[in-house]
């Protein structure tokens, strides 16, 4: 995906008389349209304007592709209608669209590319809901949505202001998706590095099940492994009565988990004796010993309520399924490998060689996956084959994401390979890795303590809190502004747990970041308090300038919308662009995408605000008009803010 910038997306919508200056562009063989109205007059025009006789379900950017491919067909033939190459507009001056086809094929037809640009547009038919297309520089076709069809798309979102023009997915476009995110480890602490999975992932999960798609969240957490027989063994020697299952637990602090795992590990590196017995413990464990079962339970429900505080903060829901839950399927992935020839032994264990260049060396040599250890044990990549077959056997799984950091790529890349050779998943069936890069200090290094230590997850969050409250007792007081302490709470709890998510997804989702409490948590800039209070600002204009009406009150309304002043053409014309964003995220799992589009929509919504009075505005059809704007601005802002896990505030 082309990496865009917030200025991007404030650039595409501008006056439709702007063009590339770099030369006279062509325009379509259509009558001149006539001379721009301003003012009244001009809200006057656009209500007495017949509405586009176009789909209001369908997004422009589709119906403007769909026309493209026609026109390409027509003029140079399917082959040419195989890529239209239609984007947003980039720059200022662009229209609201570019169709760049006209570049490519001008090599291939041997023709100067305006020229070709001329005769797409020849064939090209969008006159019931563009201006006349133009074509500038070396071959690039701007085209500009009419303000007639804009009208048409924002009543079709105030027809319903909760789904704002988004289609539902039914039928065989609703998917069963699968999204593997988060999955920390069982008795260690969560830290700074499964910030991002969680909240990624729950993004995605929002997203897609907005969008109508039956979504599995799916905890995969190691809750299972060597590091047990370790810690199995400690509590046999301190409360051998509660292994047993004859006695509580007692003294024995199971509340931290860290310290009692670093505990074992000590004794498990400088102890012998220690060491054999946890490693009995491991095979006791996988073979359903009762006892080393109740041992292994008690340490799992610990990490479960201290896992579940976490997310309780961070507002994700997350159903667990950890690495033990596939434990009784291992031997039958293994056997059915076995059987299909694709597992052979090598060297003791039992492996799958990978087929491909990048899994080849110079020698010829295959890379293996091992599924089966020498000893007999079973490891990271069965267990992923045996889920990946579960979610497609017993979930239904259509699409299956696995929301973990890019360093696993390569392990991924594997397992997917093995997988679909053994037709544990079929090609129809999407396999996605969801890579993301590292969280960092601002020091451009790995987030850590000043002792060293990988910052905890909780005291992360905590901070955030402290650091928000801060901010907040600081604004209050230089207002000479009193809040009662419940409000105060209220404020910094979500303004402080947002401003982490958003610093987090507002970034690309696989390059690294640098995390700054200090930046994060400011009402300005490209925050989340900055986009929290953009929505505030919005219900403020409608509750004054409205009579005290509610945003919802505007909903199911025909407004006639009014464009005097350009500032609320762009707006207008940012804000019918939401399912198209949508769609994208829908397609590349990108979260910076959709930042990206509210930080355009805010800063449209302030130059709107500035030069645009809504009270006071030329005639009750602008004012309503605007009151409209406002709504569906709100309404589009607080979508944006929940699909990200973002709480919205009345007051800030």
């Amino acid at each position: 995906m082309r990496p865009r910038g917030a200025l991007a997306v404030v650039a595409c919508f501008v006056s439709p008389s702007c063009v590339r200056p770099a030369a006279r562009p062509l325009v379509a063989r259509w009558p001149t349209p006539a001379r721009r109205l301003t003012g009244v007059a001009a809200a006057r025009a656009v209500a007495s304007a017949p509405p586009p006789a176009v789909s209001m379900t369908e997004t422009a950017q589709d119906l403007l592709r769909s026309r493209v491919v026609a026109a390409l067909t027509t003029a140079f033939g399917p082959d040419a209608a195989a890529n239209p190459m239609l984007t947003p507009a980039t720059k200022a001056g662009f229209g609201d669209y570019q169709c760049n086809a006209a570049l490519s094929l001008a090599k291939k037809e041997g023709k100067r590319p305006r020229d070709v640009a001329a005769a797409i547009i020849d064939a090209l038919d969008v006159s019931d809901f563009c201006e006349a297309p133009t074509v500038a520089g070396p071959g690039f076709i701007n085209l500009t949505l009419t303000p007639a069809y804009v009208s048409g798309r924002l009543n079709a979102m105030l027809a319903d202001l909760s789904r704002l023009g988004v289609t539902k997915r039914t039928g065989s476009a609703a998917k069963k998706v699968v999204v593997d995110f988060s999955s920390p480890n069982i008795a260690k602490e969560m830290h700074v590095g499964h910030l991002r999975s969680t909240i990624i992932g729950d993004s995605l999960c929002r997203l897609l099940e907005f969008l109508g798609h039956d979504v599995v969240r799916l905890n995969h957490v190691g809750d299972w492994g060597t590091q047990f027989g370790m810690l199995i063994q400690l509590l046999r020697e301190e409360v051998p009565d509660f292994v047993a299952g004859t006695g509580e637990l007692g003294d024995v602090d199971l509340g931290d988990l860290v310290v009692f795992y670093k505990r074992a590990k000590a004794r498990f590196d400088v102890d012998p004796a220690f060491k054999e017995a946890a490693q009995r413990e491991v095979v006791a464990l996988q073979g359903g010993d009762e006892v080393s079962r109740r041992a292994w339970q008690a340490i799992c429900g610990q990490s479960r309520v201290e896992f579940q505080k976490l997310y309780d903060t961070l507002r994700v829901e997350v159903t667990e399924r950890g690495e033990s839950f596939y434990n009784p399927y291992l031997a039958d992935v293994v056997a059915d490998l076995e059987r299909q020839g694709l597992a052979v032994e090598d060297q003791g264990a039992t492996v799958v060689f990978l087929e491909g260049a990048q899994f080849t060396n110079r020698e010829g040599d295959r890379q293996p996956v091992i599924v089966r250890k020498s000893d007999g044990g079973f490891n990271y990549a069965t267990t992923d084959l045996a889920a990946m077959r579960y979610r497609v056997q017993e979930d239904g799984a259509q699409r299956i994401l696995y929301v973990t950091d890019i360093g696993q790529s390569l392990h991924f890349q594997q397992v997917f390979q093995v997988a679909r050779r053994a037709g544990f998943v079929p090609e129809k069936v999407s396999l996605e890795h969801v890579p993301f890069g590292l969280v960092q200090g601002e020091d451009g290094k790995k987030f850590k303590t000043r002792s060293g230590d990988v910052v905890k997850l909780k005291d992360l969050l905590d901070e955030a809190v402290v650091r928000s409250r801060s901010e907040l007792e600081a604004r209050l007081a230089a207002d000479n502004r009193t809040e009662s302490p419940e409000y105060v709470q209220d404020v910094v709890s979500k303004v402080g747990i947002a401003a982490v998510k958003y610093a987090d997804l507002k970034t690309s989702r696989t390059s690294n970041y640098r995390f700054s409490f200090d930046k994060m948590v400011k009402l300005d800039g490209d925050t989340a308090p900055y986009m929290m209070y953009a929505f505030v600002r919005t219900q403020g204009i409608y509750r004054e300038a409205g009579g005290g009406r509610a945003l919802e009150d505007m909903e199911g309304k025909d407004v006639a919308f009014a464009y005097p002043v350009a500032a609320e053409l762009a707006l207008a014309k940012t804000l019918l662009r939401l399912p198209e964003v949508l769609a994208e995220l829908e397609r590349d799992l990108c979260p910076h995408v959709l930042c990206e589009y509210m930080k355009g929509v805010s800063t449209l919504f302030n130059r709107f605000y500035e030069q645009c009075p809504v009270r006071g505005a030329d005639s009750e059809a602008v004012k309503e008009s605007r009151l409209a704007l406002c709504a569906i601005t709100a309404s589009v802002i607080r979508r944006c803010l929940d699909l990200l896990g973002i709480q919205t505030l009345d007051k800030i």
